[in-house]
């Protein structure tokens, strides 16, 4: 009777957790310091769930074989962008956030000759076309310039095309119904073949550009600020720093939007806004 080889069919041991977070410190360090993509402050649990996803989809052994590849491999990098960070979005997600964005938000912004926006975190532009719908239709379009910004060059340019698929376009009619549209939503796209485009007409007052919420700062002075479920992606620690950024960046009486399960209660900040209600807050001064 043969001897099993030690190691033929033993399982790999699972690495203990205080490894694995050894591991995975070391993972964002290293792409801290070679591409200046800083997730350290990133919220723990899921970030180190999808950096488990990220290592069984590149079929490595462990994260320390991801880190090697990263470091090495630039189209890696930006396979680890895409990965860790979340494009979950939709047009007019969370409908009760728009209605009341129209019915509060638009008669303080109808009384500016001209309104700056910044949609930060804008992923894959869903939301931004949202609010460009929202301001024709309220006859404010032509004032603003919309700022939108996101850390990962791939997923801008995906918002820049304005092109989703078309199968989508039925349940983004119902959003946008319920979000107190005004018109019939097929006005506003094109069908060709599986994918619905975007009037270009609402790209016209947009610019697209690349900012990282966690190493960036302040570019302009903003009446509006959105930035909706990005924050539930960090820990405190740069949640703080976020919140300063969009304080130091908003006009006294501006406008922030946050995302549904994001508030301001309970932060430093917490005083020096009015709730308006669905998450959106006014800076007192």
């Amino acid at each position: 009777m043969s001897t099993p080889h030690p190691t033929s069919h033993t399982p790999r041991p699972t690495p203990s957790p205080d490894l694995e977070e050894i591991e995975i410190q070391l993972l964002l360090e290293g792409v801290y310091r070679l591409y200046g993509f800083d997730f350290r402050n990133y919220a723990p649990s899921s970030l180190k769930r999808r950096v488990r996803n990220l290592m069984e989809a590149e079929a490595l052994s462990s994260i320390s074989a991801l880190q090697d590849r990263v470091l090495h491999d630039t189209s890696c990098m930006e396979r680890f962008l895409l990965g860790v960070t979340v494009h979950v979005t939709a047009m007019f997600r969370d409908p009760g956030f728009f209605v009341r964005f129209r019915n509060q938000v638009v008669p303080l912004l109808s009384t500016y000759p001209f309104i700056r926006i910044w949609h930060a975190g804008c992923s894959t532009g869903q939301e931004v076309y949202s609010l460009a719908i929202l301001l024709l239709e309220e006859g404010l379009y032509h004032r603003c310039r919309i700022y939108a910004t996101d850390m990962n060059e791939r997923v801008l340019q995906k918002a820049k095309s304005g092109i989703y698929p078309l199968e989508l376009m039925q349940e983004y009619t119902q959003l946008y119904l319920k979000a107190g549209g005004k018109r019939s939503f097929s006005e506003y796209y094109t069908a060709a073949y599986d994918n619905a485009a975007f009037r270009a007409s609402l790209r016209e007052n947009i610019i697209f550009s690349q900012h990282n919420l966690a190493t960036d700062h302040s570019f302009n002075e903003f009446h509006v600020i959105l930035c909706r479920n990005v924050l539930i992606y960090f820990d405190p620690v740069l949640q703080k720093r976020v919140h300063q950024l969009f304080y130091d960046s908003l006009c006294p009486l501006g406008i922030l939007g946050l995302g549904r399960q994001e508030t301001l209660r309970l932060t430093p900040y917490e005083p020096h806004y009015e709730e308006l209600g669905d998450r959106i807050y006014r800076r007192l001064h």
